[in-house]
């Protein structure tokens, strides 16, 4: 790579990071006000609530990367081009192409990047997401108490407490079980907490009561300053874990275990997502081409690009639209999937035709011009 064009790629790479920057952070943003439900109302720690935002990373960079491309292009370009650094380029003998070349290494490279996480990081950290919901929705101490109302975690079991503070410490705690037989216990403390003895979830109560009404209608009274409430049948559940197409790695997509009942009927979906990861990596490429056959693509202009900007901006947005759009048929009609390469293939083509037109208008108007005397003499 010639001094040139390292500098026109570095001119590329840091409105490149800093727009991915911005567009993630605004992601994530979003994403953490979505799972902050996590740290209120399932009262999990700001650990857990920061490895669910972390591992949603891989996804967000993957959609927006493309995005950050077009935008740092049209910056970048836009702004050599206007202050005339594009014009001593090519009056220095630059091709059209070595112009334009820092951008397509750029986007191939982003194209790579996106493809590895697609394939490997995405599948993964979805994976890890689903897991730790799911650890999440079985546990116990999220699951057991809700302040303010009555749930009910078990077959007979009825719980309610008033409140529960920032150390995880339940106020005014009430149980009523149904025991084996038509007896009930009620079970009643001003304080508790759920603890960890021998492996087994545990419920301690301090300074309450318990009423334990028989069978044969007999009252039993008993008053403790601590109790220990065994919630070990709690903590088993017969719910299973089960991945979503998203989760899938991309051998388990292309040739999923037609054994099993849910993958043979969502076998055309498993198929579309599959081609979606191949396919997805592209417009990188193709929406760099047109930011730069929105700048480079047609005649010099002192006044600006805002019009042929806003043109190829609306056009970039149908194209990824349409991607969507294509990829959701395609579970359907998996004859479709040729088209999730061809949106992005055709919109690279458009991009490239529109940077080398004028360039190619040039070399056939030498040609006509140096043919035109010779035909005009045999006239």
């Amino acid at each position: 790579m010639r001094l040139i064009e390292r500098y026109l790629f570095r001119q590329l790479l840091g409105p490149t990071l800093l727009a991915t920057l911005a567009l993630v952070a605004l992601a994530l943003l979003a994403r953490s006000l979505a799972e902050f439900d996590i740290l209120v109302e399932q009262r999990q720690s700001a650990l857990v609530f920061l490895k669910m935002i972390a591992l949603a990373l891989p996804m967000l960079l993957s959609i927006m990367m493309p995005l950050a491309l077009f935008v740092a292009a049209l910056v970048a370009m836009n702004r050599l081009h206007t202050e005339q650094e594009i014009v001593v380029c090519f009056a220095g003998g630059m091709s059209r192409w070595s112009v334009i070349s820092p951008a397509m290494r750029l986007a191939a490279m982003a194209a790579l990047i996106s493809l590895v996480m697609g394939l490997w990081l995405q599948p993964w950290a979805a994976r890890q997401i689903r897991e730790t919901a799911f650890d999440i929705k079985t546990d116990v101490t999220s699951t057991l108490v809700q302040p303010g109302q009555f749930t009910e975690p078990g077959p007979g079991l009825t719980v309610y407490a008033q409140s529960i503070d920032r150390s995880n410490k339940i106020h005014n705690l009430f149980i009523h079980q149904e025991t084996p037989g038509g007896g009930a216990s009620t079970y009643s403390s001003r304080e508790a907490e759920i603890a960890t003895r021998r492996g087994q979830p545990v419920l301690i109560m301090r300074y309450g009561s318990n009423q334990h009404f028989s069978r044969e209608g007999v009252l039993q009274y008993t008053s403790f300053d601590e109790y220990t409430y065994d919630l070990s049948s709690l903590s088993h559940t017969d719910e299973l874990l089960h991945y979503k197409i998203s989760d899938r790695y991309p051998h388990e997509l292309f040739f999923p275990d037609l054994t099993q009942d849910w993958e043979q009927h969502n076998k055309k979906k498993l198929l579309a997502e599959g081609h979606s990861r191949f396919a997805a990596p592209l417009y990188n490429i193709a929406l760099m081409a047109m930011a730069l056959a929105a700048v480079i693509g047609g005649p010099f202009s002192r006044l600006g690009y805002g019009k042929r900007i806003a043109a190829v901006g609306a056009a970039a947005a149908v194209i990824r639209i349409l991607g969507f759009g294509v990829q959701a048929a395609c579970e359907d009609a998996p004859s479709l999937n040729a088209l999730q390469y061809l949106v992005p293939l055709a919109a690279t083509w458009w991009g490239m035709s529109q940077i080398f037109r004028q360039k190619l208008s040039r070399r056939v108007r030498r040609r006509l011009a140096k043919t035109a005397p010779v035909w005009t003499g045999a006239a």
